[in-house]
């Protein structure tokens, strides 16, 4: 048997900014635009790229995974695993696990803490800038054989430096939880949140999509903002309540990480 009840979740908001060209793959097959070899994914109402909260979701994972040194698993495909724990005792106390979700098969584990939504491109960011194609520009690449100097040229397409997607929105649940092996009062989850700063700090310090050992992907969040919405509110409160306390940078959220968990704590009466 489980008893699970949110708590209250925890909004973080704000822009991501393309300080190097951004290239997230369409997964597509072939050749689609001019001679592509890789192209980016659309939105495909408005055709403008945007950043998939699978991929930003999926690289803190990564990211995070790697901080820790936990084991790689759990295979997900050919040649891909993630950290899974593999018992009610390492869940409790993983700092991965609880807030990336696990596969359904493992029964012992709680919901997923962390929802990521997809992230849309302001496109008056890309007003002034002269690129090949709509909201997007062309790189060309070459490998090189380095004994006869032949290259093999690629046409890559990257959404440019400076493009801002905004108002993207993580969504982070607060639950008290109970099983037959594990039982936890809200608090676990409220220290594993600073996990997302973390694994955040993290992507900033590395890339975002492919190509990011040869320049792409480098970007920055800006304009955050902590909301919270606590579970007694809906049905009741029509906007979440705002943490205000701080400016809108990824290094004063870190800063600020102490006076975020006491005002958390004390929206949660704790």
């Amino acid at each position: 048997m489980r008893e699970i009840k949110l708590l209250g979740r925890v909004f973080i908001q704000g822009d991501i900014v393309a300080r190097t060209g951004l290239h997230i793959g369409s997964g597509s097959a072939g050749v689609e635009i001019g001679g592509i070899d890789n192209t980016v994914v659309r939105d495909p109402l408005t055709q403008a790229p945007y950043i998939p909260g699978s991929a930003l979701r999926g690289k803190m994972r990564f990211l995070a995974e790697r901080l820790a040194g936990v084991e790689q698993n759990q295979a997900m495909g050919p040649n891909v695993y993630i950290h899974a724990c593999t018992d009610a005792k390492q869940y409790s106390q993983c700092e991965i696990c609880p807030i990336y979700g696990l596969p359904s098969e493992f029964e012992f584990s709680g919901p997923t803490r962390l929802n990521v939504r997809d992230v849309f491109l302001d496109v008056d960011s890309l007003i002034d800038a002269r690129t090949e194609f709509p909201y997007t520009e062309i790189k060309w690449e070459a490998t090189i054989d380095r004994i006869s100097s032949a290259a093999v040229p690629r046409v890559m397409e990257r959404v440019p430096a400076g493009a801002r997607f905004k108002d993207f929105e993580m969504v982070y649940s607060i639950y008290e939880y109970q099983s037959e092996d594990t039982e936890e009062d809200g608090k676990a989850d409220l220290d594993r949140l600073f996990k997302v700063f973390e694994a955040m700090q993290l992507l900033s310090d590395e890339h975002l999509g492919g190509l990011g050992a040869r320049g792409s992907g480098c970007i920055q969040f800006e304009n955050l903002g902590v909301a919270f919405r606590p579970s007694t509110s809906y049905g009741r409160m029509s906007k979440p309540i705002t943490y205000s306390d701080y400016t809108n940078s990824l290094e004063s959220l870190l800063e600020q990480s102490d006076a975020i968990y006491s005002w958390l704590a004390e929206q949660l009466g704790w």
